[in-house]
């Protein structure tokens, strides 16, 4: 998401400036291209060296440190970049940006800056509480400025509060949500769709299942891809584990009943459905309450009735009105003809196939290749790439009419 796009890091007097140069690393992995400016506080914490070896970029420290007669170098900066990223951002930062105020490196640059900006506060939890600083915070998002809220926990003063730096991780998707939303076609602005993701699980006593072998991470990746497009997203999850996307809400469920009765009390409000969850056929039929023993001088042998599951993608079909219905199907053979069969079968618009007996895609993995398929007459596969880029295509090719195939 953020391959070659231009970021200037801006690093202020806060303690939490030591974790810059991992900030700084984790971008870059990200394929940006990274330049700091910091204050003289900040080069208390960390020195510029480190972020310079880091980046392969000089660091600016002080505004009139000019070495290029041909250029001014905090306005070029400020020029660059497509993103500037404020973290820490301390309460004198935020002070100074909202009140116009420019006496440094940092805030002489910023001053400059007409792109993204996203503010990262990490101070004291007074401080944070402080009406002005708190003024100065409703500010800065009233002129467009992007302020990430702080978390709660332990900090340098050695109690618990809120103002503590987020993860590094956490700050890098914030970026790149902001960076998508800000620089993707919003076609999915006012929309609401609704996302199912993982294996369903079907309980045979409190201590066994039958499920299958989906890791959710399609459906997860289907749903943050919608809220680059400016959907309101709403992801039905069977893995409590994944870490929820930015900006999206996560109801969680376990058996195929208890997710088609989640998807039954959203549907009707709902302009897009995608169920990349992969629901079992079968559920046990009189699931025991109790761990079932094995009994002693048996042969060892377990019955289990199982009864049918609801077919939600037929189901669903079957009550759409203006809903956009899109289904996936996992198939180990004949793909084209059995997903052009699921499609007409469950009265779906779309139908995403891929090839789970593919060992390199799919189930379990991060990239995946697939077919798509509308009831439009629409035919074209995505080849292999990370599932979130095969979301943003499966997107791209359902919404936008002058799509090409790459």
């Amino acid at each position: 998401m953020l391959n070659q796009v231009n970021i200037g890091l801006f690093i202020t007097g806060g303690i939490a400036s030591y974790k810059m140069g991992e900030l700084a690393r984790q971008l870059i992995k990200k394929g940006a291209n990274v330049r700091v400016v910091m204050s003289e506080s900040a080069q208390k914490f960390i020195p510029p060296l480190t972020l310079q070896t880091l980046t392969k970029h000089s660091v600016l420290t002080d505004t009139f440190d000019e070495h290029d007669p041909a250029s001014i170098q905090h306005i070029n900066i400020a020029d660059w970049l497509d993103v500037a990223l404020v973290a820490p951002a301390t309460a004198n930062i935020i002070g100074k940006m909202a009140n116009g105020i420019s006496d440094d490196a940092v805030s002489s640059t910023l001053m400059a800056v007409n792109n993204l900006r996203v503010i990262v506060p990490a101070m004291n939890t007074k401080m944070f509480d402080n009406p002005a600083t708190q003024a100065n915070i409703s500010r800065l998002e009233s002129f467009g400025y992007v302020v990430m809220e702080p978390d709660e926990g332990f900090l340098a003063e050695g109690y618990s509060g809120k103002g503590r730096m987020p993860s590094v991780e956490d700050i890098v998707e914030m970026v790149e949500y902001q960076y998508m939303r800000h620089n993707s076609p919003q076609w999915l602005e006012g929309q609401k769709v609704v996302v199912t993701a993982g294996g369903t699980v079907e309980r045979i006593d409190p201590v066994r299942y039958i499920s299958n072998d989906s890791s959710g991470q399609m459906g997860y990746a289907m749903a943050r891809a919608a809220s680059f497009y400016g959907a309101d997203v709403t992801l039905i999850s069977t893995k409590r584990d994944l870490k929820v996307p930015h900006n999206i809400t996560a109801v969680y469920v376990d058996s195929a009943v208890e997710m088609q009765q989640k998807l039954n009390k959203y549907f009707s409000d709902t302009n897009y459905v995608v169920m990349a969850a992969a629901v079992s056929d079968y559920r046990v039929l009189n699931r025991s309450d109790q761990k079932i023993k094995k009994e002693a001088g048996s042969d060892n042998s377990l019955q289990l009735d199982l009864a049918v599951n609801p077919d939600i993608l037929a189901t669903l079909g079957k009550e759409k009105k203006n809903q956009v219905l899109i289904g996936f199907a996992a198939e180990t053979e004949n793909l084209s003809e059995y997903a052009s069969g699921k499609l007409r079968k469950k009265n779906a618009n779309w139908i995403i196939a891929n090839d789970v007996s593919n060992k390199g895609i799919g189930f379990n993995s991060t990239h995946n290749e697939v077919l798509v398929i509308g009831a439009d007459g629409t035919y074209e596969e995505i080849s292999m790439r990370s599932k979130l880029n095969v979301s943003l295509k499966i997107w791209r090719i359902i919404l936008d009419p002058n799509h090409t195939t790459n």
